[in-house]
Order: structure tokens, then C-alpha cells, then sequence
């Protein structure tokens, strides 16, 4: 049967109704009952899994197994605080981040109203044993954490914050939820802003306080244990699959993350079985657990289920699984554009299935005025980051864009009142027949071109000149190994024995493998970035500050170095705080930084000197902080010759590897 034919029977066995009845299903199983949340080694986060795993074996999926690994737990069963207000007392739902709160039942606590949370201040108030009401922006300001930990230190009983904008926008009574990316002993719960104006009437503005009553459980466990559960359609190649994936923990109801993606998931195996497919690889359909949190204390503290299980639990799913298609947020549209965000070197591959997709089946497609597209790379907000760097290629349902993440993500908000079955029925339709259009593939569509054409497109080439920095030897290897990478691509495209498939198929992955090791870094605020990019966007700024300093402008100076790794946070917090949150990231246990360690290419911390300049500044303040941006320009400049040194090896390395596969046979 042709593939277009496929996609077709494929499209007539899509049941989205039963898909959206199943997410309604997952919702049962919560930590807390007036909330929800379905938290990582929670209870309720196991029967989820029972569920999932039922539901794998009704459809007629083969293998289904659960896969344990160990993890730190959350269990958020409650947070209310009563408050008496002139028209009598009112108990607030509040909601939490993973840290450990229990107080046993109602107790008194007196609060008190701080600002935005900053050391300046805290300064000014006494907190010890306290709430402390901040309200914060998230996306524009700073992380909960940040916040949290700096009341912790002066001895504040928990943080309550209240979202300003950047989350949790759709109502004045939506809370939020985050990973904390913190210390569990420094506890956080969240407050609507609805619910903060009433209290705020009462504490009178900043530094006001009253009493109030707090009743909170929370709790953190270390060396919890939980599952992902796997299921098969059995391929004609049993020893090559590919994955669909989805994660089944949740903040609040979680209807659309990630409830429907789990139900996607499991719909597209459904209509696949019921179109009596046999697929040439083997697909493998995996409900990951603890993507939303799993591990304390740690920058990169999400995605905990998806690294164990290529990491640790599965290691051979690299280099055996030719496709992964990570789902998030599928029930709603995510602006103009339906965008298929994958690793680079599926980019010519998903570009030209987004065209021949559209011109199939323009029913579903024209949902989007600005059509359907692909982009790249993978972005570290989902399960998909994962399982590229282990050596999987993987996309994911492009979900970024648009107003929800501000509005309903991360809240209560997110429910069914915002479920579109015209957009719900789209991804079902285009990820199964993309599902089908991997597995037409007898080798991994993988084109390394378009990783080298970024990588020499982000070279600031005068920048490094005016370093001293030689990027020829980097742009030929870059150039040398981009036709080796088309000669590859060609190969994998034309026919071959079975023989030289196999070999071929991992020839690729481990190139993959490979580009992902050498290639993939991230900046301080985790995004995806190669290698050079680091110190080559410092120096930009250092440069700034530089100039700016020797014109007297220490403000301009200011703002440059602030734009540089964690800097800006030293302005409103102190140095213990801003410390942790920088050394944490680089200086613990490997396992406890998962997908993120080994990442970071350095870090230029000028935490004193942006205090300095904040404020008005002597002579000799001005040459003390010139002298300082000369010495970190000295150290960025370093890291910069080692990063494109590595980067000109890695290509030359790169090139081998793809040539070595030229020589694969046609039939």
C-alpha cells in the first residue's frame, strides 16, 4: 500500500472523542483534592500509571511493562490560609512548589507584605518565622526561587508569591506552579492575585502585617521510586523502533499537559492497530512519569522520567529508536502556524512532509492561516531535549508560541474549557501520518547539513576578528564536513540491501549521537545553543560595558553586564543567594544535573561589580570595575578559542564519520 494510502485509512480510524473521554479519565487520580496535581512519586502519579497501563493492554498494544527509576518525590496535598477580612474570615486555596511545608493542621502565623521578595527589601523588614507575600513576574523578572531562598535565609517560615504577569494571566484567580529548580527547605506556595488583593487590603501595602492561620502539607521524599510505562505495536524489525512519547504528571488538572498528549498518544496507537497496520519498525509508546519535576535542589530539574529511561534505565534505545515524536499541549492551537520543531538534521525531512501533508489533506491544515512548518533545534522545555541528547532524534508538537503559555499554562485554567476538537483532531491526524511517514523510512532521514549551516551562521565573524580569534580553520572543516553531510543524506535516501541498511541506520545515529555531544550547549537561561555562541555573546557585551566605562556611562555599563549569564540577579539579591543558584549548576553530582550537565561552557560571574555600578560611582570604582570587565574579557576570549578549537575538531571528526558511510551500496 502506497503511503499516502496509509495516512488515508490512518486519518479514517482517528476516534478524537475517545481520546478526549481518556484525558478526562487521567484527571481522577490527584494529590489534592480541591487542586488536583499529580506530582512526581505521588501515589496518585502511580495509579495514573495503572491506568495508562490498562489502557495500553484494552487497545491491543504488545509488551506493555513499567520501567522504574528512582527520583525525589512530591506530595502536595494542601495549602489554604484563613484570613479575617471586614466582612468576615475567608480561606484561601493556595497553590505550592516542590518544597517540604507541613505544619500538622492549623497554625498561626503572622504575614507580612515584602514587596517583590529582593534582599533591599528584606533589609527593612523582620521575617523570621513568618509568611512572606511577594508578588513576582517569572518570566520577566526572576525565578521562584530566587526569591524563596532569600527569605529562607533570614529566616522566613514560606513564600507565598503572587504572579504580576508572565504566568498565570487568564484569570485574577489563577495560582501557579513551576519546578522550584531550589532548595525543598526553602518552602513557596502560590496565591491568585484575586485572593492577594483581599489580603493586601488588610496588611495596608508593604510591611504590613497580620495574623493569619496556615494550614500546609507538603513533602519531599529522596530515593522515591516511579515509572514509565511502555507499550508495542510489534514492527516487522524488531530490534529498531519508533517512539511516540507523552508525560502523565501534572500541575492542577493538567488537561492539556499534558492529560491530552498521554491520550493523543495512545489514540494514534488505536487507530493505528484498528487500521490493521504492520509497520515495518517497531513502534514503541511510552507515558513518561516526572517530567514536570524530579529532582531537588538542581537547575535542571525537570524532564526527570524521559533521562532515566534512555540514560539509565533503557541505554539501548539510542542507536535502536530511528524516530521519537514527544507530544505537549496538543487539545489547543499554539498560534498562526503549526510548527513541527525538531532536531536540525530532520529539517529537509519534516519540511517536505509538511508540503506533501497539506497538499494531501488541506482539510487540516488550513486550521492554521500561516500554514505548516518545521523548525529547529529541540528546546529544553519538554521531554524531546532528552531524548536528542542521548542520541534520539526527537520533535515535539511545537507548543511555545501563542497566548496559553501565559495565560492557562501551569494553572488551575488549565482544563477543558479551553479543549479545541478541530485542533485536537489536527495533531492526531498530522503526527500519526508523520508516524507513518518515519516508518516508510529505512533509514533514518537524517541530514546533517542544515546542524553545519547554523553552526557557521552563528559565527559572529567580525566579532572574532576583532578578538584575534581565527575561524577559518572552523569555517572550511564546518564547509568540508556540510559535503560529506550531503554525499550521507543522498545515500540514505536511495535504496539499498538489508544488510547495509542496518549499518548504515547506525552509522547515522551515531553521528547523531556525536553532533549532539559536541554540538548542543546551553546559555544560563537554558537555551540551546552550540558551543562558541557562549563566550562569542559575552564579549558582545563586554564590549559594551568597556566602552561605556571608558565614556563615563556606568548605567549602560550596567545594563551590558547584566545581560551576561546570572548577573542581573546580583542586583536584588545577595551573594549567598546568587551564589548557590550559579555554583549549583556546575558543581554537584552529574546524576543530580541530568540532561544539563557538562553544558554550561563557563561562567562569568561580575556580581560586585553590577552592585557598583548600579549606584553613583567614584573614579576609582569606575577603573575598578574597567579592570574587571578587561579580566573577564581575557577569560570569555579563552573560552572562545577553546570552544571553536573544539568545535573545527568535532567537524573534521564529524566529516569522518559521514564519509565512512559513502560507501554503502544501492540496490
Amino acid at each position: 500500500m502506497a503511503l499516502s494510502d496509509m495516512q488515508t485509512a490512518f486519518l479514517e480510524q482517528i476516534d478524537v472523542d475517545e481520546s478526549y473521554r481518556f484525558a478526562k479519565e487521567l484527571e481522577q487520580f490527584k494529590t489534592n483534592l480541591a487542586l488536583g496535581y499529580r506530582t512526581a512519586g505521588s501515589q496518585a502519579e502511580f495509579d495514573a500509571g495503572e491506568h495508562i497501563r490498562a489502557k495500553m493492554l484494552e487497545i491491543g498494544l504488545t509488551d506493555v511493562k513499567k520501567d522504574a527509576f528512582t527520583l525525589d518525590t512530591w506530595d502536595f496535598s494542601h495549602a489554604r490560609l484563613r484570613v479575617d477580612l471586614p466582612g468576615g474570615a475567608r480561606v484561601f486555596e493556595l497553590g505550592a512548589y516542590q518544597t517540604a511545608f507541613d505544619t500538622n493542621g492549623w497554625r498561626p502565623f503572622m504575614i507580612v507584605s515584602a514587596g517583590r521578595g529582593t534582599a533591599a527589601e528584606l533589609d527593612q523588614l523582620d521575617v523570621t518565622g513568618k509568611l512572606v507575600l511577594i508578588e513576582i513576574n517569572q518570566r520577566a523578572d526572576w525565578w521562584i526561587a530566587y526569591p524563596a531562598y532569600q527569605a529562607h535565609l533570614r529566616g522566613a517560615a514560606a513564600v507565598i508569591a503572587v504572579q504580576s504577569g508572565g504566568y498565570a494571566q487568564a484569570h485574577p484567580a489563577a495560582l501557579n506552579a513551576q519546578n522550584i529548580s531550589g532548595p525543598a527547605d526553602a518552602p513557596a506556595f502560590s496565591m491568585s492575585r484575586a485572593d492577594a488583593e483581599l489580603l493586601e487590603a488588610v496588611l495596608g501595602g508593604f510591611g504590613g502585617e497580620a495574623r493569619v492561620q496556615f494550614d500546609a502539607r507538603s513533602t519531599i521524599g529522596r530515593g522515591g521510586v516511579s515509572y514509565n510505562i511502555t507499550g508495542c505495536i510489534e514492527g516487522d524489525d524488531p530490534a529498531s523502533y519508533i517512539l511516540l512519547s507523552a508525560h502523565y504528571d501534572s500541575y492542577f488538572t493538567g488537561f492539556q499537559d499534558d492529560n491530552a498528549a498521554v491520550a493523543m498518544m495512545l489514540g494514534i496507537a488505536s487507530a493505528l492497530i484498528r487500521m490493521g497496520l504492520r509497520p515495518r519498525h517497531t513502534l514503541v509508546f511510552c507515558a513518561f512519569a516526572a517530567e514536570e519535576w524530579g529532582v531537588c535542589d538542581s537547575k535542571y530539574d525537570w524532564s526527570t522520567g524521559a533521562y532515566n529511561q534512555v540514560f539509565r534505565v533503557r541505554p539501548d534505545w539510542p542507536g535502536k529508536i530511528h524516530a521519537a515524536l514527544n507530544f505537549e499541549l496538543p487539545a489547543c492551537t499554539h498560534g498562526k502556524r503549526a510548527v513541527m520543531r525538531g532536531v536540525y538534521e530532520w529539517i529537509p525531512f519534516l519540511e517536505a512532509f509538511a508540503a506533501s501533508f497539506s497538499a494531501a489533506f488541506p482539510g487540516y491544515t488550513d486550521l492554521f492561516p500561516a500554514g505548516l512548518g518545521a523548525a529547529a533545534p529541540v528546546l529544553t522545555w519538554s521531554d524531546d531535549f532528552s531524548l536528542a541528547i542521548s542520541g534520539i532524534p526527537s520533535l515535539v508538537n511545537d507548543f511555545a508560541e501563542g497566548s496559553f503559555m501565559e495565560s492557562h499554562y501551569h494553572s488551575q485554567f488549565d482544563n477543558d474549557d479551553a479543549y479545541d476538537p478541530a485542533a485536537y483532531r489536527f495533531h492526531h491526524a498530522l503526527y500519526g501520518a508523520l508516524t507513518l511517514a518515519f516508518d516508510a523510512c529505512s533509514v533514518p532521514p537524517l541530514d546533517f547539513s542544515p546542524r553545519l549551516a547554523a553552526l557557521r551562521d552563528t559565527l559572529d565573524l567580525q566579532l572574532c576578528a576583532r578578538m584575534g580569534v581565527d575561524t577559518r580553520p572552523l569555517l572550511q572543516a564546518a564547509a568540508d564536513a556540510e559535503k560529506r553531510a550531503q554525499a550521507a543524506a543522498r545515500c540514505a535516501r536511495g535504496g539499498r540491501s538489508p544488510r547495509d541498511m542496518r549499518a548504515l541506520s547506525a552509522g547515522l545515529l551515531k553521528a547523531f549521537r556525536f553532533c549532539e555531544d559536541a554540538f548542543t550547549r546551553l546559555d544560563w537561561h537554558d537555551a540551546v545553543i552550540f558551543p562558541h555562541e557562549y563566550a562569542q555573546a559575552n564579549l558582545s557585551l563586554l564590549l559594551k560595558a568597556r566602552e561605556s566605562l571608558r565614556a563615563g556611562n556606568t548605567a549602560a555599563a550596567c545594563d551590558a553586564l547584566c545581560a551576561i549569564d546570572c548577573n542581573r540577579y546580583a542586583l536584588a539579591f545577595d551573594d549567598k543567594v546568587c551564589a548557590h543558584f550559579t555554583d549549583y549548576a556546575r558543581q554537584q553530582p552529574l546524576d543530580r544535573l541530568m540532561w544539563g550537565a557538562g553544558r554550561l561552557p563557563g561562567d562569568c560571574r561580575l556580581f560586585s561589580t553590577v552592585r557598583v555600578l548600579k549606584r553613583p560611582c567614584s573614579e576609582m570604582e569606575i577603573a575598578a570595575a574597567l579592570n574587571a570587565v578587561e579580566r573577564a574579557c581575557g577569560e570569555q576570549r579563552a573560552v572562545l578559542v577553546r570552544c571553536i578549537d573544539e568545535e573545527n575538531s568535532a567537524c573534521c571528526k564529524l566529516a569522518g564519520l559521514l564519509e565512512s558511510l559513502s560507501g554503502f551500496s544501492h540496490t
